[in-house]
């Protein structure tokens, strides 16, 4: 059924969570009425500021992610939130849902709170998370906060997703070796120590200065990554940490590297999207002559499978 997109765009820019809902629903059904959602959306977009919350499970992601809105809102700022979480192997759906977690936010007509299904996808990232993203912006939301699902070792995806990458920590989980072993200490524009209350909090932030200390190869006036201590179900050191935050944005600013990220973000999608696209059509060659007839000459030794390939790609393209 045909959906109405102007006026669903509208009513979403007017702040209604249902309208929200059904465009994003929209992006990660893959409707075919996307290419119309994103063309109505692409002149509204631009204006979010788009923090990433990336960290091993039980750092306290979501309680972090929940005490940021509470500090963005007493600010006066609109947010949404997209929290991807893992799938339901059997419904595909989100399987944690974060909005029971961030419950005391569901009655805030200022704060939009979606929980994302990776629906197979590596990288931390649900793959309609850019898109859902730009709802969001589109939407009317000042700050975006993107909690990623939490699986260790492959959350680096978030660092090409967000403007600015928050890496939570937490003591007495080996953090400092997981840091390590996930690559985690390249992405990080700003590190926090959650759970500052417990014992090893002080010992965790030193690890984790003197890591990226390690090898630093940072020219003058370059960003360094602040480390900061909380304790989120208490609000502790929330402050600081959105602190920390407007003063990377503001960084970013001054030397153009905001732009830079965007429009790479852009470049990211765009080949995505492309690359999907391609893939598809790949897809439907399964049992086409022409795949057949390469198949019998790389079988045969007349044709190497890279020529081949050559040879598919310049067919699809009509090059």
């Amino acid at each position: 059924m045909a959906v109405d997109v102007p006026g669903l765009v509208e009513q979403a820019r007017q702040g209604r969570p249902r309208a929200v809902a059904r465009l994003i629903s929209l992006v990660e059904g893959a409707s075919p009425q996307l290419r119309e959602v994103m063309a109505a959306l692409a002149p509204l977009t631009g204006n979010a500021y788009v923090v990433g919350l990336t960290g091993s499970p039980g750092v306290g992601k979501s309680t972090s992610t929940s005490a940021l809105v509470t500090a963005y809102r007493k600010a006066g700022r609109r947010v949404g939130v997209l929290a991807v979480d893992p799938s339901s192997p059997f419904s595909g759906g989100a399987l944690l849902g974060d909005r029971v977690r961030m419950s005391e936010h569901a009655s805030d007509p200022g704060v939009y709170i979606r929980s994302m299904a990776t629906r197979g996808h590596l990288g931390g990232l649900a793959w309609a998370a850019p898109q859902a993203i730009r709802v969001l912006d589109a939407a009317g939301c000042d700050v975006v906060l993107v909690e990623t699902v939490g699986v260790g070792q492959s959350e680096v995806e978030i660092a090409s997703q967000a403007d600015t990458s928050v890496v939570l920590l937490a003591p007495g989980m080996g953090d400092g070796i997981q840091a390590a072993k996930a690559g985690i200490l390249e992405i990080g524009d700003v590190y926090v120590v959650n759970k500052a209350d417990r014992d090893g909090a002080d010992a965790t932030a030193r690890e984790l200065n003197h890591m990226l200390g390690l090898g630093e190869a940072r020219k003058p006036g370059d960003w360094r990554p602040p480390i900061v201590k909380t304790v989120a179900a208490r609000g502790e050191g929330v402050d600081e940490v959105v602190e920390a935050l407007e003063k990377h944005r503001a960084w970013m600013e001054e030397r153009g590297v905001l732009a830079e990220r965007r429009r790479a973000r852009a470049a990211r999608e765009v080949e995505t999207i492309a690359v999907t696209a391609l893939r598809e059509r790949i897809g439907d060659l399964r049992g086409d002559r022409r795949l057949d007839a390469l198949a019998e000459r790389i079988a045969a030794g007349t044709l190497d499978p890279y020529a081949a390939a050559d040879e598919l790609v310049a067919g699809l393209t009509g090059e």
